[in-house]
């Protein structure tokens, strides 16, 4: 009960501008989402990068024209507008690449759950590097969910090459293999760069506001170390033992289930469950 008046009370305060603009995007994502089978591939398309101009729109506003916030979800909806923009560049590289609708409709849920949960204002005393260590981090969340997203094409076309399935019908399993681990290796190189910001300006980096960050840095930090022993692990065990097929993929899971529960994970159990706005 007090989660669902806090959310009410979120959204009554939020402007009209901004819930005009996430509306429009997710309506705009919506329509790829559910009729892609009737506007077919080019339709689809343009839909989708409609709704992604919509998205970038809502993120801009949302740094702009308003306070600037920041906590799960829209972490989620920033990671979501990343992968979309991989997605972009690969489809027109790999015309073959089919998941326009599932992005489509992760995409609607991503920006209305940034409306409904904006976070929290990012203090006015925070390090000038705390811009430069969200940035890091978020960017290396969106590699590993675009690395995510492959990893289950591959897993879907080991499974079809397995059952004789056409084998025009999708993406090389040889090709989705090597765009996965080009992504675990630039999100490591990045996620690599965010904790080493974290660790040489750590007690500057939230300014006065250090002190009541404890609980969530702590388990933020605990986390994403975890996370980045595993996708260490994962690319060694590439380079050296030559992991592939549902070994390595699973390992990706398991890294990448570690990485979100880093930030989104412990911001999700302080704005939701425990219900706090700060």
């Amino acid at each position: 009960m007090q989660n669902a008046k806090l959310c009410l009370m979120i959204l009554a305060s939020a402007s009209p501008a901004s819930v005009a603009l996430t509306c429009a995007a997710a309506l705009a994502y919506a329509v790829p989402a559910v009729a892609a089978a009737r506007l077919g591939p080019g339709g689809t398309r343009a839909a989708l990068l409609g709704a992604w101009v919509m998205h970038a729109l809502v993120l801009a506003w949302s740094l702009i024209a308003e306070t600037p916030r920041f906590g799960f979800a829209p972490a989620l909806s920033v990671t979501a507008w990343l992968v979309l923009t991989v997605y972009a560049i690969e489809s027109r590289l790999y015309p073959q690449l089919r998941v326009r609708a599932v992005l489509a409709g992760l995409g609607a849920a991503a920006v209305l759950l940034a409306l409904v949960f904006p976070g929290t204002p990012l203090h006015m005393n925070a390090s000038p590097w705390l811009p430069l260590h969200l940035a890091l981090g978020i960017a290396s969340y969106g590699l590993f969910a675009a690395a995510v997203v492959h990893a289950a094409l591959m897993t879907r076309a080991e499974r079809q090459f397995r059952l004789a399935a056409d084998p025009h019908s999708g993406m090389p399993l040889l090709t989705l293999e090597r765009l996965t681990f080009r992504f675990v290796q630039a999100g490591f190189v990045l996620l690599s760069a965010t904790l080493l910001a974290g660790w040489l300006f750590g007690e500057t980096l939230y300014g006065a506001a250090r002190a009541a960050q404890g609980f969530k840095a702590d388990h933020k930090t605990v986390f994403s170390l975890l996370a980045w022993f595993t996708f260490a692990a994962l690319l060694t065990g590439r380079a050296r033992f030559g992991w592939r097929g549902r070994t390595a993929v699973r390992v990706l899971y398991i890294g990448a289930a570690l990485l979100l529960l880093a930030y989104v994970g412990s911001r999700f159990v302080v704005e939701v469950i425990l219900g706090r706005a700060t």
